[in-house]
């Protein structure tokens, strides 16, 4: 039967002197991150789950009272319930489930919106430039701290996917497989420039150069471009079935939009955009070993159908054992999510598989 994780609890692991891929050391590093199920005693039965570009690390289940990560709603369901739990396909029954925050989120890992400890102040724009593979490398010692020896997949939607692929080729001997879904192995085109979102985010009164953590935050500009996100997302085609009224439907998507702005942070946005705009692990296929289950929404925006064989050929070319998925869904990048239990059988066979 199919089940619910109650008692849910926002942890966070710590580390000192963190060395950056593009310079300069994080005196503080910390990673916000969830368990589910139990580690083997081997060691070797765990699964991470990375989260896309605004998500958190909670990813199943609900929080235990006072418990709930950073930014995050005490009574909000994890992002990937649908998949994670007692008899679904990520069983926690039988696997190790960690869920883990990227570095640069505003979700309780190392980001703008935690304490620089040399001026105790936030870091702002300050925040130094990190990569995803600075974020893999840090889930890595969250792992070797938790007893973990070695994974047997990591899962994760858009920038998770990327962070999947970063996995496979930075540890390529530590994970069985990899499931990227909506997602591809570089990220080419389909996002605006850098500087058109800081002048966007510089469009709110309370901006203060950046420094609008004392002077009321940015919440209605994150609000706006949140909602235009979740249109461009596919957030519309979700809620036609359960709210067929066009108004209400905006509504909703509006009420989730300003929910989402009062928690997230605006330089969090310019910081995870700078490293999803750098990833290409596509001249590094000869390095992967782990087998891979690639899931794309064929009118995924972002990384359309028409782009997936052309990698698909290319990874297997390379040597990779690939097994690739295309939704029939209208559900756009949030596919994955929206319509988990369509390929929730995939997903467990291809762990069962490993």
């Amino acid at each position: 039967m199919d089940g619910e994780l109650p008692g849910v609890e926002g942890k966070t692991f710590t580390s000192r002197n963190f060395a950056l891929d593009l310079g300069g050391t994080l005196p503080q590093c910390d990673v916000a991150y969830e368990t589910h199920g139990t580690l083997n005693a081997t060691g070797d039965n765990a699964i991470l789950i990375t989260h896309g570009y605004t998500s958190s690390a909670h990813v199943a289940g609900r929080y235990a009272p006072g418990k709930a990560a950073k930014g995050v709603p005490q009574d909000q369901l994890g992002w990937w319930d649908a998949l994670i739990g007692p008899g679904k396909a990520v069983d926690t029954t039988r696997y190790f489930v960690v869920g883990a925050n990227a570095l640069g989120s505003a979700h309780g890992s190392s980001g703008p919106n935690t304490i620089d400890p040399t001026t105790g102040k936030p870091y702002g724009p300050t925040f130094p430039d990190v990569t995803l593979r600075d974020s893999v490398r840090a889930q890595k010692q969250l792992l070797d701290a938790l007893g973990v020896k070695r994974l047997q997949a990591v899962v994760g939607p858009s920038m998770g996917g990327f962070q999947a692929f970063q996995w496979a080729v930075t540890f390529p001997d530590f994970m069985r497989g990899i499931v990227p879904t909506v997602t591809a192995p570089a990220m080419r085109g389909g996002l605006s420039p850098i500087e058109t979102l800081i002048e966007r985010l510089a469009t709110d009164p309370n901006w203060n150069g950046g420094w609008y953590y004392d002077n009321g935050g940015i919440a209605k500009v994150l609000e706006d471009i949140r909602y235009d996100t979740l249109v461009q997302y596919g957030q519309r085609e979700i809620l036609a079935a359960s709210i067929p009224d066009p108004k209400q439907r905006e509504a909703a998507i509006r009420d989730t939009a300003r929910a989402w702005a009062a928690t997230y942070d605006g330089h969090s946005l310019v910081a995870l955009r700078k490293a999803i705009q750098r990833f290409d692990i596509t001249a590094e296929y000869g390095r992967i070993k782990a087998k891979v289950l690639y899931v794309i929404a064929p009118n995924d925006k972002l990384f359309p159908g028409t782009i997936g064989p052309g990698y698909a050929t290319d990874l297997r070319r390379a040597g990779v054992d690939i097994t690739y998925v295309e939704l029939v869904t209208d559900k756009g990048h949030l596919a994955s999510h929206a319509d988990a239990e369509q390929w929730a059988p995939m997903l467990r066979a291809f762990l069962d598989r490993l």
